[in-house]
């Protein structure tokens, strides 16, 4: 094969890696996107998160603040972060003023809360509604029998946690009061991680 065959034959085949890629990106694409990941939110920070950034993997939304009995619990979120991270778990923090005015901070008061105390390395985000008239869009169709039947009603309190597995299904949802290490929420962790 003379050099000039040999560069065209390169290029084709290259040419054609490309196409299977695009081809392959296209179907990934199009991939029906799990409805409670449809939803594009804030970070502290400001800027917009799709969540569907998320999709395939195993995620745990937790509505949180920084001065309620329960926050101590970022302790263990972060444990869990830590112990599951590669192995494909997402925790989403999203914190809510809703009880009792245990979270007043501006988010970038709370992003230094979180640093400076939990060392938290999962993703928050910025200051939202969980209850009410004007409760985010995301939690409305956490909390609606319409849109998660199993798992609906209203929120009780800060640190109430969702578990969605890798196919975007809400699988359990944890009271407040329930750490996230305990044995319960492990289990349910490591079953939709295929850990068990």
């Amino acid at each position: 094969m003379t050099s000039k065959a040999s560069s065209l034959t390169a290029v084709a085949l290259s040419a054609l890696g490309l196409l299977a890629g695009s081809a392959a990106w296209a179907l990934e694409s199009r991939k029906e996107v799990a409805p409670v990941l449809a939803f594009t939110m804030k970070s502290l920070a400001g800027q917009e998160i799709d969540l569907r950034r998320y999709q395939g993997n195993v995620v745990l939304i937790v509505n949180t603040a920084s001065n309620c009995r329960f926050t101590p619990q970022y302790n263990s979120l972060e444990a869990l972060n830590r112990k599951y991270h590669d192995r494909g778990l997402r925790i989403l923090g999203f914190p809510a003023n809703d009880f009792h005015g245990q979270e007043p901070g501006t988010n970038a008061e709370i992003n230094a809360f979180c640093r400076k105390n939990y060392g938290i390395t999962f993703d928050m985000f910025s200051k939202i509604s969980v209850l009410g008239a004007d409760k985010a869009p995301l939690y409305k169709f956490l909390t609606e029998p319409a849109t998660n039947p199993r798992f609906s009603g209203m929120i009780r309190w800060n640190f109430e946690k969702f578990l969605v597995n890798r196919n975007g299904e809400i699988v359990a949802r944890f009271a407040p009061p329930v750490d996230p290490r305990a044995q319960e929420v492990v289990d349910a962790l490591e079953a939709a991680l295929g850990l068990q």
